[in-house]
């Protein structure tokens, strides 16, 4: 039985990758165990980095598949592999993580204040878990606090989501 497109256009994009170097520390960008093995030549070694990449991969793409992230569409007779919205929506949550949070210099707070309608229910509902992800702490339902330097992420969110005309963000000097 012949993989369908889908698959083998993803398998391709594995072998490609195979060849660069580890697939798992490509895709997760986060050190592995395997990879302290990396400057010893064994085949046994060899044998299981390969096969643990290829299931790894595996997952990942039935993983992305299974929960809606991706999709393949035909554009101009080629089959493509396209990010769905809710695909999107992850990456984007993914990318607003901040790494080593670091503090407000002058020992301010940011307090954000929002008021999303009902029918931007999903918007409202990517803010607060994008919030969460910034470091923001609810301190009630629609208002949020934060000690860390966020607020470049936190414009660009807004306005990427077109949420400015919902949110108020203020600067708190004393808590």
């Amino acid at each position: 039985m012949q993989p369908p497109v889908t698959d083998k256009f993803l398998w391709d994009l594995y072998n490609i990758l195979d060849k660069t170097g580890d697939i798992v520390a490509f895709l997760t960008k986060r050190p592995t165990m395997y990879n302290s093995w990396h400057g010893i030549k064994n085949p046994v070694f060899d044998k299981y980095r390969k096969d643990k990449n290829k299931k790894a991969f595996s997952n990942l793409v039935n993983y992305a598949k299974r929960k809606n992230y991706i999709r393949i569409k035909n554009l101009e007779g080629n089959m493509a592999v396209m990010l769905t919205k809710e695909g999107l929506n992850k990456v984007l949550k993914a990318s607003f993580i901040i790494e080593g949070k670091k503090k407000r210099d002058d020992g301010k707070w940011a307090m954000l204040i929002f008021d999303v309608p009902e029918k931007y229910r999903k918007s409202r509902d990517l803010l607060r878990s994008v919030l969460h992800n910034l470091g923001y702490k609810m301190f009630q339902q629609s208002v949020w606090i934060t000690p860390y330097d966020v607020s470049d992420k936190t414009e660009k969110l807004l306005q990427m989501y077109n949420l400015d005309e919902f949110v108020k963000i203020f600067l708190i000097e004393e808590m």
